[in-house]
């Protein structure tokens, strides 16, 4: 990662510096200066490709072989959420989950007294670990 960001800080440096540096006075119509511009950016682009190559064949790689085994698990799965789903209904009828001493979670359901806390009494910024 940290040869990325040296490459695109060094394109960006090299392909401003080198207009500035190259252009000619007598060449009115900034062709000269665009044409370094356009090359500098391809020259990056390039750079780019050539440092993201190998990252992006592991992912295509690592997609191959996960993409089977993710297929088969919606195909399993699917229907048990669905199943799950209409089980449940509405989430907001049940509490935050809470982990027993055991290790058990225990997702409890609220009572009909209880009903649905407003959005402002709701607890900000808690992370539940699972």
């Amino acid at each position: 990662m940290k040869r990325l960001v040296a490459a695109i800080a060094l394109a960006t440096l090299t392909s401003t510096a080198a207009p500035a540096q190259d252009s000619a006075p007598d060449d009115p119509s900034g062709e000269e200066g665009f044409s370094l511009m356009e090359r500098g950016a391809r020259q990056l682009l390039e750079g780019l490709g050539d440092e993201m190559a190998p990252m992006l064949r592991d992912l295509e790689g690592l997609a191959s072989e996960m993409g089977p085994a993710l297929r088969d698990f919606a195909l399993q799965m699917g229907p048990a959420l669905s199943d799950m789903m209409e089980q449940v209904g509405e989430w907001s009828n049940y509490h935050a989950p809470e982990m027993l001493p055991n290790g058990d979670i225990i997702i409890r359901r609220r009572t009909e007294d209880e009903g649905v806390p407003p959005i402002e009494d709701m607890p900000q910024g808690e992370e539940i670990e699972i």
